[in-house]
């Protein structure tokens, strides 16, 4: 998705921002909601998405499950690049997602796509927001998700500490390996909008505590959704963003033939999640 001039205005003054940003005790989410719409879906964008996450492209035919985040994007970057959102939008982390498709949505639809911040929460690395993006078509809600996006921080004094990491889930039945560039961050942005400093550069990667270039977990989460819903018709998609993917990468597509998907490097575990039909 292409920027705006006041979408990069608002990206340049949270970068401005983000060193002065800190999350005090007394932190809200903005009660403003972004509403952007009707969209066109442009073909050229949406094919683009579709080659480079490994879709099957069909002009006529149902809207990735992923794709109406895409759509999303912008109204996402311009609440989290107002002044009054509570954490710095440059290396913010996204740790999970849900998704519920409440019905079809083709690329002929022009949605209308509403964001807004829900809550905001103490986590074990940080502080966690959850985003909500809402597409509908004449004012029915056929398509939602919710993000946790986190900021990296260490606790305030005195704040208890968060529930810990769960258990790593058992391995699942090895499907495929892929190999990832280094420039597949670069590549994702171009058609996603997603331009977070921590997925284009391994020097911009590393001012944000990365080791490298982190590979989008939107990106790892529609390469496996490309292998599970091979006919676009997913309704309910859980997924949450275990540990960052460094390019390059050779990582492994598991699963259990039944929904449950992993995304995994050796024995580090990069994403799991599951999916399902109506």
């Amino acid at each position: 998705m292409r920027a705006t001039t006041r979408d990069l205005l608002a990206l340049a003054g949270a970068v401005v921002r983000s060193p002065f940003t800190t999350v005090g005790p007394d932190a809200r989410v903005p009660e403003a909601r972004i509403v952007d719409g009707p969209l066109r879906i442009t073909p050229g964008q949406l094919a683009a998405y579709a080659r480079i996450c490994g879709f099957r492209y069909d002009p006529s035919g149902l809207l990735p499950a992923t794709y109406p985040h895409v759509l999303g994007f912008p109204a996402a970057m311009r609440l989290m690049s107002r002044r009054d959102f509570p954490l710095p939008l440059p290396g913010l982390v996204h740790t999970w997602i849900t998704i519920t498709r409440h019905a079809p949505l083709t690329s002929d639809d022009r949605p209308e796509i509403t964001v807004y911040a829900e809550t905001l929460a103490p986590h074990r690395r940080g502080t966690e927001v959850t985003m909500v993006t809402e597409a509908r078509l004449a004012g029915r809600l056929v398509w939602e998700s919710r993000s946790g996006y986190l900021a990296r921080h260490a606790p305030p004094d005195g704040a208890g500490a968060p529930d810990g990491p769960r258990p790593a889930p058992p391995p699942l039945p090895e499907r495929a390996e892929w190999r990832l560039p280094s420039d597949l961050g670069r590549r994702y942005a171009a058609v996603s909008g997603d331009r977070n400093p921590i997925h284009l550069h391994p020097l911009a990667a590393r001012v944000f505590g990365f080791p490298g270039t982190v590979a989008h977990g939107m990106w790892t989460l529609a390469r496996c959704l490309a292998e599970v819903d091979e006919d676009g018709e997913l309704a309910h998609v859980r997924a949450e963003f275990k540990a960052p993917v460094l390019l390059p990468r050779t990582v492994a597509y598991a699963s259990d033939g039944q929904g449950g998907f992993q995304l995994r490097s050796g024995d580090r575990l990069h994403l799991t999640g599951t999916a399902s039909t109506p």
